[in-house]
């Protein structure tokens, strides 16, 4: 089991809608304004990272370097969920997203993600979708459109844009607090950012999810439909089936145990996740450097596994175990940086300390598992 996440059935998630929201205050000193987006339900507005404004009475029309003020009305899609006392995080740059790719306000440019490797295959797309960017938006080119026709591309690109354009147009007839744009449940999400070579099969005991599911895919990814199956014993649950109430506690712990007898520390702080990795149990014949070097990369592939299924974000710090020889290090270091590179969420291994302390730095887009499971229990 590679990720888990679990979501409140009584309260529905804001992430990647789009809503009218209104600005209530604007503080320079952060460099940030605070948006109400209806219902008492605030959000925090980054105006460093946001220098272009789409104001709902003509989102289109808004131009750069525009002061913000308190009862301004904007068009913001919510990019981080809530997090602890942290409200969540909208921007002015918002997006449609489809399997294979994606359209951003404000980003006049074809981009592609950073998986994709082959030079002449994106040199080739980058002119098939010449002329496909507009004044107000670009388009990032996803993962899986490498496996795809550009046929399907195009079709998707063209649903895309019109979604985009279907929600810019109608912003200036609504009013603030209005969800111009709902974003797809979280299940269906991660149907669709699965990467296409690793997606085996779909199971779900619940009619509902699995008719959300089927007719998802039917429209969008009918070559999946074979993939989707409801299950069904009333002797053995799903979650019993699939041990579920184990991962859950197993990736709730502090310590977790490396094939090796090793183990990991994962420690949570306000400012950052710090794990610290030992040779506990280890008792290998071969010399300590061997042995180091062994226990510190199973400890690298189980950190990016770790980082994965409880939802780490932000600055992680790891303290391997020391290693002398330079050439150690680097293979150390390449190793962490292929399993983290396998991860859907943008996580870099930025540099080994002078201390021997390894930087990571993670996406923060949804709430850590511990706490989502804060907020809600498995289903027995």
């Amino acid at each position: 089991m590679a990720q888990l996440n679990l979501e409140d059935e009584e309260s529905e998630g804001l992430l990647n809608n789009i809503y009218i929201g209104k600005v209530k205050n604007v503080t320079k000193n952060i460099d940030a304004a605070f948006i109400d987006l209806g219902g008492g339900q605030m959000a925090y507005y980054s105006l460093m990272e946001n220098k272009r404004h789409l104001f709902a009475s003509s989102p289109k029309d808004s131009a750069p370097e525009v002061r913000l003020r308190p009862g301004d009305e904007i068009v913001v899609q919510v990019c981080k969920d809530a997090i602890k006392t942290k409200d969540p995080v909208v921007t002015g740059r918002v997006s449609f997203t489809g399997r294979y790719c994606v359209v951003t306000a404000g980003r006049c440019h074809i981009g592609f993600s950073a998986k994709i490797t082959d030079s002449a295959w994106k040199a080739n797309m980058r002119r098939v979708l010449e002329g496909e960017t507009e004044s107000d938006f670009g388009i990032i080119i996803r993962t899986n459109a490498k496996n795809a026709s550009e046929t399907e591309i195009l079709k998707e690109l063209a649903d895309l844009k019109a979604q985009y354009h279907k929600v810019l147009s109608e912003a200036p007839y609504r009013t603030y607090g209005t969800c111009l744009y709902k974003a797809v449940p979280p299940f269906i999400a991660s149907l669709r950012d699965t990467y296409q070579d690793f997606m085996e099969e779909i199971v779900t005991d619940d009619k509902d999810i699995y008719r959300q599911i089927r007719e998802y895919l039917e429209k969008y990814q009918p070559e999946d439909v074979k993939r989707v199956r409801l299950y069904q014993d009333p002797l053995l649950s799903l979650a019993k089936l699939y041990s579920l109430e184990k991962a859950v506690t197993e990736a709730l712990q502090k310590k977790v145990w490396l094939k090796s007898g090793g183990y990991l520390i994962i420690e949570h702080t306000e400012a950052m996740t710090v794990i610290d990795v030992n040779s506990g149990k280890y008792t290998g014949k071969k010399n300590m450097r061997d042995t180091i070097r062994k226990i510190n990369l199973e400890a690298a592939r189980e950190i990016a596994f770790q980082t994965r299924l409880r939802n780490l974000s932000g600055m992680i710090i790891v303290d391997f175990i020391d290693m002398v020889e330079e050439e150690d290090q680097e293979e150390l270091m390449d190793a962490l940086t292929e399993w983290c590179r396998r991860d859907p969420i943008k996580t870099t291994v930025v540099d080994m300390t002078k201390l021997g302390l390894v930087e990571i730095t993670r996406k923060k887009i949804r709430k850590p598992f511990r706490e989502q499971v804060g907020k809600g229990e498995l289903k027995k």
